[in-house]
């Protein structure tokens, strides 16, 4: 599957998962597609910030697993191809995603909403992509072009960043840090492909709603680490309530219970072996 089977859907809703299990809920809940974050694997998966310190490796580990749990289509970001784009394209289609973005950073690159990003030139990212473009075995592979250049050039340098891109090859352009609708509109009436918004909290760009940015001409709305930030927030609340009061019983009402973690996993606990059988696990 991948996205183009969901342009109907527009804008189409992309949820971050951090692991396998988020992916089964965010199916089950009814998203057509999903995102792994480079953030979500340096934060989650190795508790580290986002500052281009995980390898390609390791993100295929958290790829394959969400893959294995999944048949929606995944974009993967691949940060600025971790020095080597085309084995970059090529493991993350092998994984089975659906796509990657990468950006316009150097390779030293910093969280897309801080202050201090330093950009390669249009002419060094252009040919990024066509190494990227040129890994890819199926043409539904998508590579997206994110620019990062809206909060480091401003608005025209950004867009003809993005033309530069859409010509190169580019599916679709993700735009970094937009601090208004109009920014996206301008985008999206400047090229031909389709264009993404970033809708992540406590950053530059404001939480603005999907008819929002459907007005605005926004194809793929992204929402890369809202769980995640959700469940860091439950997981404190746990550990400092079990520390100072001695007991969890005061969280209990929030939890999910084992009757719904198996509901979402498709388990019944009274024919185990039939689950065994039907996931080839032992």
């Amino acid at each position: 599957m991948s996205f183009l089977d969901n342009a109907q859907d527009a804008p189409l809703q992309i949820v971050g998962v951090i692991n396998a299990y988020c992916a089964l809920l965010a199916e089950k809940t009814g998203f057509k597609a999903l995102y792994l974050s480079g953030a979500g694997v340096a934060n989650a998966s190795y508790g580290l910030p986002d500052i281009g310190l995980t390898t390609l490796s390791e993100v295929l580990i958290d790829v394959k697993r969400i893959k294995q749990a999944t048949t929606l289509p995944l974009l993967v970001d691949a940060d600025t191809g971790f020095d080597d784009v085309f084995a970059t394209v090529a493991a993350i289609e092998h994984a089975g995603a659906a796509g990657l973005h990468l950006e316009d950073q150097i390779d030293q690159k910093r969280c897309g909403h801080l202050a201090g990003k330093q950009l390669i030139s249009s002419e060094a990212m252009v040919e990024r992509l066509c190494e990227a473009l040129s890994a890819r075995k199926n043409k539904a592979f998508m590579i997206m072009a994110r620019t990062d250049a809206l909060a480091v050039e401003g608005i025209d340098a950004a867009i003809a960043r993005a033309i530069a891109y859409q010509n190169a090859g580019a599916d679709a352009i993700f735009v970094e840090a937009a601090q208004s609708l109009e920014d996206y509109t301008l985008f999206a009436q400047a090229l031909d492909i389709p264009i993404l918004a970033n809708i992540t909290e406590f950053g530059r760009t404001p939480l603005y709603t999907l008819e929002e940015l459907k007005q605005a001409q926004v194809a793929m709305v992204l929402y890369p680490l809202s769980a995640f930030r959700a469940m860091n927030q439950a997981a404190l609340n746990v550990y400092e309530t079990i520390k100072s009061k001695g007991s969890q019983r005061e969280c209990v009402d929030n939890m999910q219970t084992r009757a719904e973690l198996y509901h979402y996993l498709d388990y019944d606990p009274s024919d185990g072996a039939s689950y065994e059988r039907k996931n080839h696990r032992t």
